[in-house]
């Protein structure tokens, strides 16, 4: 099975996503390192970017992967030989080249306004082209199935043209997004009885939200090349998500793609981080969380036979078993966690019914540890006894200046704090006053344990929890911290949305402090 990456290419085309050239060596180097194929990197004809991509491309030593540049066929009315976009595909020096021409009728006389057999041409003298160089040919059948729907006869002549011009792949194409999979699997499988010899891919875009199961069942009906992106990033509602994808064709349908599907968790969450794209907690297989267990009978049953409540093991695609405590949870499921804070706690001992009691009552008040491991492992350090505590607050102050002076900070704190016998006193400013705060706290800190300053605030969320009390609200603030590439995350709750924000950041630094053994 061949698969084809166009993040940076169809990928690069979401709302939200610009990638630098930085950017773009980053994925491709990840992208070839994972195993994929081919890596189509962009247009150099229509995008100044992409050709500066290219240019640096060329320096590249590629492990697996073969880069693709892409492109349209010739333009009405000009030899192949002379039209600037060919000229400038083949400029990009690849290995591989792919050219995507019309096969809907609609698109041919409305949107291109050619006629049915020049735009038939149009296609035969580019692959031909491009081929006379010595590349190998990807052609994209643009709007196949919606074209194929329309009228058969045309679509098929197009992919015939191009298939006798020398195309070595043709990739049938649902732009629209809106084919559903049981008409994906009875065109695909006539396109594959009908031109065998010639690898049929297949390229889809998730309007439907079919794109992954679309591949799928393209992949049974014969096809031999998978197009998609990263994360299912793309234009509108993505493109057919390769991560899913990978995972099901290895692990479902027993289908090799040479890549290391092991690292797909964290080709997934690279990706993300370059483009600046969060990952879905609940994607299968690579979200956090995909094999977390809440409920009592689900975690003591996956404690027994991991099979019991998870398809594959999360090891098998670089991710990991986590078991979320609540109140739902029960003793079992609270002893397996503390397994992995302390080795003293048997399932006999009053301890568990206390941390048990200890974590229903937070939750009732409005507290959640199973986005805040870190705080529920000094919760449970602190009723064991085995917490070591690194400082004490002697008092905090915040104030804010509304409105901010022009290009200026407009919140300050000042913190006291005491390490053993030692007080340490900072300020600081801050772009608001959780920023001051935990700017000023760390200043302080740092005079004891220097190697805070290595330390970051990664992610920062409030949630209100009784809206109905307006301005007096509960909030629950969640902290993420990080370092070395390390993440953790803590949790503060309280009507004072400082008081919370202070609570959070304090398990923060204990958390890490704690780790560190210092």
């Amino acid at each position: 099975m061949e698969i084809l990456d166009t993040t940076l290419r169809d990928g690069a085309q979401c709302e939200g996503i610009s990638f630098s050239l930085s950017d773009k060596m980053k994925i491709v180097k990840a992208l070839d390192n994972f195993g994929v194929d081919l890596i189509e990197a962009g247009n150099p004809f229509s995008n100044p970017k992409d050709a500066e991509f290219f240019k640096e491309a060329k320096k590249l030593r590629l492990l697996r992967a073969r880069l693709v540049a892409f492109g349209s066929t010739r333009r009405k009315g000009v030899m192949a030989e002379d039209d600037e976009g060919l000229k400038a595909l083949i400029g990009a020096d690849t290995p591989c080249v792919a050219i995507f021409g019309k096969c809907s009728k609609m698109h041919v006389q409305e949107i291109l306004k050619v006629s049915l057999d020049e735009n038939i041409e149009m296609v035969g003298d580019t692959v031909r082209f491009v081929k006379s160089f010595g590349k190998e040919v990807i052609f994209d059948a643009e709007h196949f199935y919606d074209g194929y729907k329309d009228s058969p006869e045309y679509a098929l002549k197009v992919v015939e043209k191009a298939i006798l011009s020398g195309a070595d792949t043709v990739c049938l194409c649902d732009t629209n997004g809106g084919t559903m999979p049981d008409e994906i699997y009875a065109i695909t499988k006539d396109v594959v009885g009908r031109f065998g010899g010639v690898r049929i891919g297949t390229h889809f875009h998730n309007d439907t939200g079919c794109a992954v199961a679309n591949a799928c069942i393209a992949v049974k009906a014969g096809a031999e090349h998978i197009q998609g992106t990263v994360n299912g990033i793309g234009e509108r509602c993505g493109n057919t998500d390769l991560i899913s994808v990978i995972a099901n064709l290895n692990l479902k349908l027993g289908i090799d793609t040479s890549s290391k599907i092991e690292s797909l968790t964290s080709l997934s969450r690279a990706v993300g981080e370059i483009s600046n794209v969060a990952i879905d907690k609940r994607k299968p297989y690579v979200g956090s969380s995909a094999f977390a267990h809440k409920g009592g009978m689900h975690i003591d049953g996956v404690n027994k036979l991991s099979e019991s409540f998870e398809h594959v093991r999360p090891e098998s695609v670089g991710n990991r078993r986590r078991f979320l405590l609540s109140e739902v949870s029960g003793k079992n499921a609270l002893l397996l966690k503390l397994k992995n804070i302390s080795n003293d706690v048997e399932k006999d001992d009053p301890i568990l019914g206390e941390i048990l009691a200890k974590l229903k009552e937070l939750e009732a008040y409005g507290y959640q540890f199973e986005g805040a491991d870190a705080s529920f492992e000094l919760l449970v350090k602190r009723m064991m006894g085995e917490f070591k505590e690194h400082f004490k607050l002697v008092m905090y102050k915040t104030n804010e200046e509304c409105p901010a002076p022009e290009g200026e900070r407009n919140s300050f704190a000042f913190v006291k704090i005491s390490v053993g016998d030692v007080c340490e006193v900072s300020a600081a400013q801050g772009n608001g006053p959780v920023n001051a705060l935990d700017t000023a706290l760390r200043k302080a800190l740092k005079v004891f344990y220097p190697s805070l300053e290595k330390v970051e605030l990664v992610d920062y969320k409030v949630r209100v929890l009784d809206t109905g009390s307006a301005t007096g609200s509960k909030v629950r603030v969640l902290i993420e911290s990080g370092t070395d590439g390390k993440r953790w995350t803590t949790v503060g709750v309280s009507t004072d949305i400082i008081e919370a924000s202070w609570s959070a950041l304090v398990d923060s630094i204990e958390y890490y402090l704690s780790k560190e053994n210092i």
